[in-house]
């Protein structure tokens, strides 16, 4: 079934047992995954059981016997698919129709199609549960880190979590990290509470170092090759930069294609800019708008495919590192210039 935004909060602090395959999909990614976290902790802190997709789709009944199995050393449990598909549609049906099942199956899936039969089946079967995250602009982010930050006993003000918010790109995983280290620095947490500032954000936040990696993706995106070039040739060898700078480019991207599809949808960039609020940094504002009128919508999807498969082979060791990176920033770069 398809969770109501309203009733979601309750369906992962208090999961009800009948529900035995969650899907979160959707652009934000991020978000998909802090919402799967969340649901892990309701699940009685449950351990994370990883499961690739592809061996789903090579034994689909598989599934269904992780799931009904006990757990080794006792304790409860949950399956976690990630990144999750069509491919795993038929484990998924297998596990549904099964009689029994101690554990949950969580799976974290980016954009997918209103075609998608993993969609469809989670969609409609009453012991499946479905969730599409989008990623949170302006306001509703600023809401979003306020929460985050109180579930870890941290009070702050508007224009605080507006920096936490901008630091992290709208991206809810990061500033999670970013605000259970602030608790850790300020002591905060069960039943005490710590107000967070800029001061301790200016001691120990995370600015600096995701601000280096963010630069060169948005010089590749702004397409300006000769600053990229000189940038790339800083980089130490050996490619230990190349993830954290990819996933700070796909976070760029994941906040860029919202606001590209509305203004395919005719709202004005002006009024794009002005919605997004005090969670984009001012000095980023310039290069956004640049983006948003360079990037269409269906370009911005291809780059964040490109990146993202390009940080897969790197994970799994396809691809040298330094000259991967390099040839992607490159060949966005010339995408980006006027054609």
């Amino acid at each position: 079934m398809k969770a109501a935004k309203g009733q979601l909060p309750a369906a992962l602090d208090r999961p009800e047992p009948s529900i035995r395959f969650y899907l979160f999909h959707g652009p934000d990614e991020a978000g998909s995954r802090a919402l799967a976290l969340r649901l892990l902790k309701g699940l009685g802190n449950a351990e994370k059981f990883i499961i690739l997709g592809n061996a789903i789709k090579l034994d689909p009944a598989s599934l269904a016997d992780e799931a009904g199995a006990m757990a080794l050393f006792g304790g409860p449990r949950a399956l976690w698919i990630e990144p999750a598909g069509d491919e795993i549609c038929d484990g998924v049906t297998a596990l549904l129709d099964s009689p029994a099942s101690e554990s949950a199956v969580v799976a974290v899936a980016g954009q997918l199609r209103k075609t998608s039969a993993l969609l469809k089946l989670a969609e409609s079967h009453p012991s499946a549960l479905a969730h599409c995250s989008y990623v949170p602009e302006g306001r509703d982010m600023e809401r979003v880190i306020t929460e985050l930050g109180r579930s870890h006993g941290l009070r702050m003000v508007p224009d605080v979590a507006q920096r936490v918010a901008a630091a992290a790109n709208n991206n809810q995983a990061i500033a999670e990290r970013e605000l259970e280290k602030f608790a850790l620095f300020l002591g905060a947490g069960g039943d005490r509470t710590a107000e967070l500032d800029h001061a301790t954000i200016d001691a120990i936040g995370a600015d600096s170092a995701e601000g280096d990696w963010l630069k060169l993706g948005d010089l590749a995106l702004a397409g300006r090759m000769d600053a990229l070039v000189e940038e790339l040739a800083r980089l130490p060898h050996g490619g230990a930069e190349s993830i954290p700078i990819l996933r700070a480019l796909q976070r760029r991207l994941l906040m860029l294609a919202p606001l590209r599809a509305r203004m395919e949808r005719g709202e004005r960039l002006d009024a794009v800019m002005t919605s997004f609020g005090k969670a984009l940094f001012w000095k980023d504002k310039p290069l956004v708008q640049r983006l948003l009128s360079t990037w269409s919508a269906d370009r911005i999807a291809e780059a964040a495919s490109r990146v993202g498969a390009l940080e897969r082979e790197l994970i799994f060791g396809m691809a040298e590192s330094e000259a991967a990176l390099g040839e992607t920033l490159v060949t966005l770069a010339r995408a980006a210039r006027p054609r």
